[in-house]
């Protein structure tokens, strides 16, 4: 398996968890990508980046105000001091012997269980499964930017499923997605057209028909 580490886990519910790492590990997460978290009985807990938040501190505060800030100091502060940040995780699904469920896990992970970033195989496995159950944790998370979030998220798992010979995914889930949201004209739109700019331009014609 990928071992990208991304961070350790803050704080967690079912429903999803946090994780905190440093500014210098922010290369790492990205908005939409797939994450897992190992459990001590080797099932995995799968979550999507929702949200990559940088909270400032006092000696960031202090230096925003200053007129100029030279490269080194940036650098020291981003590189050897542990100025905070936090990356939020929507929970999609989880795995257990070896068997992918898009259902929410039966259990949160624990504080500081390590968090890490999945690979192109681990996404196609993932996104392969079943019938877009996982669309379903997305849709309903009406705090969140939904349209940009499946955007990103479809580009991403687009990228590692032709990556895997399977060129036709983004195409299915795209019409999923145009299923399941048949009823909320509003809600469509929005995504249709984050889609249209997020995804490869043979696309499009979809996207806008």
């Amino acid at each position: 398996m990928n071992q990208i580490e991304i961070g350790r886990l803050l704080r967690a519910g079912t429903s999803g968890f946090v994780a905190g790492c440093r500014v210098s590990q922010v290369q790492a997460p990205y908005l939409g990508a797939l994450v897992r978290a190992p459990l001590e009985d080797g099932s995995q807990i799968y979550g999507m980046v929702s949200d990559i938040h940088i909270d400032d501190d006092g000696v960031v505060r202090q230096l925003v105000t200053a007129e100029t800030v030279s490269l080194s100091v940036i650098e020291d502060n981003r590189l050897n001091r542990n100025v905070p940040l936090e990356i939020s995780v929507l929970s999609v699904g989880y795995a257990e012997n070896g068997k992918i469920f898009h259902l929410l896990p039966p259990r949160p992970p624990l504080s500081l269980d390590l968090i890490y970033l999945c690979g192109p195989e681990e996404v196609c496995a993932f996104t392969s499964a079943g019938r877009f159950g996982y669309f379903r944790h997305i849709l309903r998370a009406v705090d969140l930017p939904i349209s940009e979030l499946l955007a990103s998220h479809l580009r991403q798992a687009d990228r590692a499923q032709r990556a895997c010979g399977n060129p036709g995914w983004a195409d299915a889930a795209a019409r999923e997605l145009i299923t399941l949201l048949r009823d909320d004209y509003t809600t469509l739109m929005t995504l249709l057209s984050a889609m249209s700019d997020a995804l490869p331009e043979n696309y499009q014609e979809l996207f806008n028909g």
